[in-house]
């Protein structure tokens, strides 16, 4: 197993921005980075937009990972967002073969939790749907050009099948929407860039750190495996569907979930 990479020395970060990129090279999620670097939970999410957006810290991460590309950061919750970071990504990547959209907000940990179910809604909307929509789009004309290109989205493995409660709604719904809109683009670009969905099921993510015993047990419960799913089984998925390996795979709906065991009593 490789050690994470970590940020090199000589970059005049203070104590707590060095540790916010050792976490984010680890992990880039720039909320839980920022928290296990110490800064305050509340206000994680907007620390780590203002850390990502200081040049030496994303010196930092860049040279520490090994882009060769560059770190571009933009607001993909708005349209003009998303219009700056293909901009931005068509000047420098012009040899793009693949494009993860992986982008997701996070409702069930941190500040934003505590929103109401429409605030909710908008959030993961902005964040999840409409900019999976506008990069799918902006970034296939630009792929068509690569032979063996490749788009993949992040659904939901229950997204079809449903579940209960505020959470289950908002999901099944965002996600849905992003599974549907994946199977239609992967018609729109075919035969130029195969497009396809990864959907994990429940993976070991923030939330599921601080869940309660009753979680945890579900978790496991509903998985034929019977262990919590990892971030790396999610980036192995993707991985394998970006590769030559995957030529004969579009407009999928890939479950990562470690089977999902419909009947619990078994």
């Amino acid at each position: 197993m490789q050690d994470a990479p970590r940020p090199r020395q000589g970059n005049s970060l203070n104590a707590r921005q060095s540790r916010f990129v050792e976490e984010f090279l680890a992990d880039p999620n720039g909320t839980q980075a920022a928290v296990k670097a110490g800064y305050a939970e509340s206000s994680a999410h907007v620390t780590a937009s203002r850390l990502l957006r200081n040049p030496k810290v994303a010196d930092a991460i860049s040279r520490s990972a090994g882009s060769v590309a560059g770190i571009f950061l933009a607001d993909i919750a708005t349209p003009d967002g998303c219009t700056e970071l293909l901009a931005a990504v068509r000047k420098t990547c012009p040899a793009l073969h693949a494009a993860c959209l992986i982008a997701g907000a996070d409702t069930l940990t941190g500040s934003s939790a505590s929103l109401s179910f429409e605030d909710k809604l908008k959030l993961l909307y902005d964040t999840d749907v409409r900019s999976t929509l506008l990069l799918g789009r902006g970034l296939g004309p630009l792929l068509k050009g690569r032979d063996g290109s490749s788009i993949v989205t992040t659904g939901w493995d229950q997204a079809a099948t449903g579940m209960e409660g505020d959470s289950g709604e908002l999901f099944s719904t965002i996600k849905g929407a992003v599974m549907a809109f994946t199977k239609s683009l992967a018609k729109s670009l075919a035969p130029h860039v195969r497009v396809n969905c990864v959907a994990p099921g429940w993976i070991k993510t923030a939330w599921g750190d601080q869940a309660s015993k009753e979680w945890q047990d579900r978790a496991v419960r509903e998985c034929l495996l019977d262990r919590w799913g990892e971030s790396g089984d999610i980036a192995d998925a993707v991985r394998w569907l970006i590769s030559p390996q995957a030529s004969f795979v579009t407009g999928q709906i890939i479950n990562v979930n470690g089977g999902f065991r419909t009947n619990q009593n078994n």
